[in-house]
This record gives structure tokens, sequence and C-alpha cells, in this order.
């Protein structure tokens, strides 16, 4: 009421004003990620059996990338490289890390700086939301890297229902895989979840959202699904009942249920007319995983593998008004891309060296060129590496004979190529980044026995949060 007291040309000078300050706000930044999902798991990739209207919304509002990776084909080390834009393998985080809470090793190590971190250097406020898998000690948890708020849990896994999550904290877990029954975590507190976990991480997104309308923000939305174990309500097995497959049926319910999500939350950017200014990520943060109801369409392999199938990943992002919508992307872009391009939206210089590239020149037509010269993934535990250089790759699985693939000419990558000099050319380029690369700092999953031999008191006397 006061504005309309003001003379006429002082009540359009202020809403020059404010439509200049919001034109110029710093754009938020939201990343959808999921647990598992096969790259044929959505429609934008052709599914005609699962499907993701809402989830296809941000691939028709921006861009698909065709050719996109994780950095990683196991879910610890490609979040770790995603959140800190650089190559995992730099720092060390090669493996999934264990479930040990008093262990201050085991975890992102704090050299390294997260999105969160460098975002909160330029006024954002940011919340991370599902699986955290980043550390279970106190120094690695969301709120001491850069988070402001955090609603969900600490370890690789964790159950669904709420009547199963039976462990109050952390201190009555006793084994590695007993952190799938503990209750949810709001910041530091434990609470009596009543939804089905996905839905309860799609609610909290939105309401997040909504209190943080008017200043820049970050928002990480990590849900479990539809990683193990396979478990959905039936207002989502409902929507599939004519798959035979149970465990394929309960998979695309899970999948089905994350874009229902998808779906209230990009409503509510555009309800509370922020879609403009918001840039929206989804991806995967590896391959599907075969053996648990996974589709990853022709590519070979599946999670853990350096085939194609492990590391291609469903990946779409949209900003509206800025990215020209119903793009298909056809260079290879890689998660790490997804730090550099926020950054540099915000503006902000990172704390360490990054090897992401922003990806903006590229989808507005700036640069015509290809982001990377090459992509690398490196497994150390299981001696298998793989680069990528225009259409050709070079993946060696266990130590085995580098095979040479041209990915343009053959995506399923079943008939190498007998081309021994570009083989040995790229085999060079590997080498000299792996010189940049350290042996993996902490113990993963494979070494929870000789792990907690080397620790009997791994379980005891852990704090109650």
């Amino acid at each position: 009421m006061k504005i309309l007291q003001l003379p006429y040309f002082l009540f359009l000078a202020f809403l020059s004003i404010k439509t200049f300050a919001q034109g110029n706000k710093k754009p938020n930044i939201i990343i959808i990620l999921t647990d598992d999902q096969g790259y044929g798991d959505v429609s934008f990739n052709g599914n005609k059996q699962l499907r993701t209207p809402n989830i296809d919304r941000i691939a028709n509002n921006g861009v698909v990338f065709k050719n996109g990776y994780a950095s990683y084909a196991v879910c610890g080390p490609s979040r770790a490289g995603l959140i800190t834009g650089r190559y995992q393998d730099q720092f060390g985080h090669s493996r999934n890390p264990l479930f040990a809470p008093k262990d201050a090793t085991i975890g992102l190590p704090l050299s390294e700086e997260t999105l969160a971190e460098a975002l909160k250097k330029t006024g954002y406020t940011n919340m991370a939301i599902g699986k955290w898998h980043l550390g279970v000690h106190a120094s690695f948890r969301p709120l001491n890297r850069g988070f402001d708020e955090f609603f969900g849990f600490l370890s690789g896994g964790h159950k669904y229902f709420p009547k199963q999550l039976v462990l109050n904290d952390i201190s009555e877990v006793k084994a590695q895989f007993d952190a799938y029954d503990t209750k949810i975590l709001r910041n530091n507190t434990r609470i009596n979840e009543t939804e089905y976990l996905t839905d309860a991480f799609s609610r909290e997104a939105v309401h997040f959202v909504e209190k943080n309308t008017d200043k820049p923000f970050f928002l990480y939305l990590a849900y479990n699904a539809p990683h193990a174990p396979l478990q959905a309500p039936e207002k989502y097995l409902a929507r599939y009942k004519n798959i035979e497959n149970t465990d394929r049926r309960t998979y695309c319910a899970m999948v089905s249920a994350v874009d229902d999500g998808v779906g209230l939350l990009l409503d509510k950017l555009k309800e509370l007319n922020i879609d403009k200014n918001t840039i929206v990520f989804f991806l995967s943060d590896n391959g599907g995983d075969l053996s648990k109801g996974s589709y990853n369409g022709d590519l070979r392999g599946g999670k853990s593998s350096l085939f194609e199938g492990g590391i291609r990943v469903p990946f779409a992002m949209q900003w509206p008004g800025t990215i020209p919508p119903k793009q298909v992307y056809e260079h290879s872009i890689i998660s790490l891309d997804i730090f550099a391009t926020a950054v540099a939206q915000a503006k902000v210089t990172p704390k360490n060296n990054i090897d992401g590239v922003n990806l903006i020149p590229f989808l507005t037509g700036k640069k015509k060129e290809a982001p990377h010269e090459s992509l690398y993934w490196k497994m150390f535990d299981k001696g298998s590496f793989a680069i990528i250089q225009g259409d050709l790759k070079l993946v060696s699985i266990k130590e085995s004979t580098p095979l040479l693939f041209n990915l343009k000419k053959n995506s399923t990558e079943r008939k190498p190529l007998n081309d021994s000099i570009k083989a040995k050319n790229l085999k060079k380029l590997f080498d000299v980044w792996d010189t940049k690369n350290i042996k993996p700092i902490f113990d993963g999953l494979g070494e929870d026995k000789q792990y907690s031999e080397k620790h009997p008191d791994r379980y005891k006397n852990v704090e109650k949060y």
C-alpha cells in the first residue's frame, strides 16, 4: 500500500530496480541425483515401458546429454567427483566409504571443497537431501561441508518403509549394513518419519524451495531410489501391474516415485516464478544394476563396470530462457561439469583446480567445439581403466588387454577395432593423466571384514546421533 502512495515516476523507478535486481540474481542450483538408475530407464532415452513424464520435462525444457557420464562406476567415488568437480582419484576417494563413525579418515577429505562450500562463499543457502555416503564421522557430515540443512541418511543405502527404520541412532549399528535401518536425520536430530522415503525426500525438497525463494539456493536432492532394497508402496506398484518380473516391477515403481517428486519440484519452481532463474540437473550416480531390475538399453555392462552401461547415465539439464529447449547434445560430458557450470554462474572461484567445464557456452552455441579433449576413469582395486577421446574409447577390464571401440559406430562395445597405433596413443594419454592420481586413502566395502578385524572397537562407544 505504501508503494501506491509514491509519485508515479518513483513507483516506476522502484519497479525497474526490482526487475533489474531479480534479473541479476545469481541462479539457483538444483541437482537431482538418482542411485543406480539405468541409462535406458527414462522415457527421454527411449524407454516405453517405464514412464517418466516429469523427468522428461527437464529434457524437453532444456537438453538431453546423449553421451553424459558419471565419473565412476559405483556410487561413493562418483558422488565425491560430482560434489567437488574433480576426478576423485586425485584425492584418493576411489572406494565406497565404510560405515565407520569414529574414523576421521574414511570420507571425503577435508582438503576438498564441496560445491556447497564454494557457493556458500557467494551467499547461497544450501540443503542436502537423501543419501550422503561421503563419510559418517562428524567432520564429514553435510552440516560441516557447506550445507545449512540436511535431511537424509549417511550410509550407502537405506530401507524405504518407515516401519523398518527401527534403529534409533548410529550407536545401535553393529554391522556395516545395519545402517540401512536407522531413523532419518534432520540436521543432527533423529526423527520418526511417516512417509515412504522417496516421497519424504520430495516433500522436503519442495519445502526448502518454498522457504528460500528470495535468495540464491543450492539444493542437492540425492534420492537413494532405485538402489536396493527394492521396495515400493502399492500406489506406485499399481502403475506397473502388467510387469510380471517382480524385481523389474518394483524397480519401475521406485523410479515412478522419483518422477512424481520431480514433478512436484518443477511445479513449485513455476508456481513461485523462479523456474527461469533455476538451473536443474538430473542424472544417475552410475549405470544401472542389472541384477536389481534396471535396464541400460543396448549398452554393454552395468554398475561397477567401465563399459558404457556402468558409466553412461541418464543425464539432462534445464535453464529456461537461457538454454534453448529440446536439445540433444552429442559431445561427451561428465558429472564433474556440474560443479564447473554452477560456480561459473555464481561467479565464485573454487579453492582447488577443477576438472569439469562450464557447459553453458556450449549449450547456447557460443562454443562449437567439444567441451573435453578426453575423459578418464580408473578403478584401482580392479585394475581397470577407460579413456574416451572423441568417438574413440579404450577400456581395460581387470587388467585385461585394452579394447578399442568407436562409440559412434558401435556404442554396444561388441566389436573392438584392430588399430594398435590408436590404442597405444590413448593408453599414453591415460598414463599421463594417471600420474596425477594417488592410491585409495581409506578402506572400502571390499575391506569390511579386514577393517573390523583391525578395529575391533569399530561400533563401540559410538555417539548416539
